[in-house]
């Protein structure tokens, strides 16, 4: 689906048939929603969230629009009561994050995921500082990262490696949050490729 600020991303258009039919996305650092519109055309019901006013404005009309500073903020998804801690963070079928990364966030992204839900990731790698922006350690995964963030989950995908266009290193991860190995008729889960 070709909207007005873009196309999908071919990776996240890739997995996209594992989030379950009319499942909840939730988009982190949404931007200009072109990821919340490819869930939204698919009939999910979305919610993107974003420091931009001017984002979170342009992507009201697909879903929820949260606006916030979740790097210098408190997570602004958060439900129910927690035993110990309060609140936890409201779960989502799917949580899709494209070409942002804040390393802190990392644990929330894995609580925000419901279980049988799915994640799919995809940002820029080292080595992306040889050939352009982002160029800072900071915004850069290092090998197998993603891998060791989210070890708890199914690795359904994952590459890692260099783009020629636009050049770019990347590492992707599709990974599910599984309940058990095991499907409710007693046959391994299939997660089609």
């Amino acid at each position: 689906m070709i909207n007005s600020v873009g196309e999908a991303s071919d990776w996240i258009k890739r997995w996209s048939h594992l989030v379950p039919p009319h499942g909840s996305v939730l988009d982190i650092a949404c931007g200009r929603g072109r990821h919340m519109a490819w869930f939204a055309g698919r009939g999910h019901a979305v919610t993107g969230v974003d420091r931009s006013s001017d984002a979170i404005d342009a992507v009201r009309h697909l879903g929820g629009a949260v606006l916030a500073d979740i790097e210098n903020g408190p997570w602004p998804l958060m439900q129910g009561t927690h035993v110990k801690s309060g609140m936890t963070p409201r779960t989502f079928d799917a949580v899709v994050v494209a070409n942002y990364l804040w390393r802190p966030l990392l644990p929330t992204i894995t609580q925000s995921v419901a279980p049988g839900g799915v994640l799919i990731y995809e940002t820029f790698a080292e080595g992306n500082q040889t050939v352009g922006k982002p160029s800072r350690p900071d915004f850069l995964l290092q090998p197998g990262e993603l891998l060791h963030a989210f070890s708890q989950f199914r690795v359904i995908a994952f590459e890692e490696g260099f783009i020629d266009q636009p050049a770019h290193f990347v590492q992707r991860l599709t990974a599910v949050n599984e309940q058990t190995a095991l499907s409710p008729a007693g046959a391994p889960v299939r997660y089609s490729l």
